[in-house]
């Protein structure tokens, strides 16, 4: 087994990770209490309008 191959497998099997389970939990709190205040920022309005003319295309 190569690394690759232990990496692709262990990315299977967190994916099939329950989100009810103790890990899920834990996990699913620390990236809320590391990234809720930043996705609650306001989207600069300089961003929004590139995303606009890029939609418009």
């Amino acid at each position: 087994m190569t690394a690759g191959d232990k990496r692709k497998s262990s990315v299977s099997d967190t994916r099939g990770e329950e989100k009810d389970s103790p890990f899920g939990i834990w996990l699913s709190r620390g990236l809320h209490q590391l990234f809720d205040d930043v996705a609650n920022e306001p989207i600069p309005d300089e961003l929004l309008r590139l995303i606009e003319e890029d939609r418009n295309k």
